[in-house]
């Protein structure tokens, strides 16, 4: 399996971010507010820069009220 995070996939969960943070109607700012992290670490996930594990996917996911199947299916 490919570890890089420039996979189809990957690209794939990264649009499906962006998506939610949109529709639960937060600028990155507000995310980043309500995640208790800074505005660039929701950056840096939005463009592919850093990588999630499972834990950090299920505390954005808990935030922008989805379940984890919308990241991953």
């Amino acid at each position: 399996m490919d570890k890089t995070i420039y996979t189809k996939a990957y690209s794939r969960l990264v649009s499906r971010l962006k998506k939610a943070r949109n529709q639960a109607q937060f600028n990155q700012q507000d995310a980043a507010k309500k995640l208790k992290r800074s505005q660039s670490y929701i950056s840096k996930i939005e463009s592919g820069q850093l990588r999630l594990d499972i834990i950090q996917l299920k505390e954005i996911a808990r935030v922008y009220k989805k379940t984890l199947d919308f990241f991953i299916a």
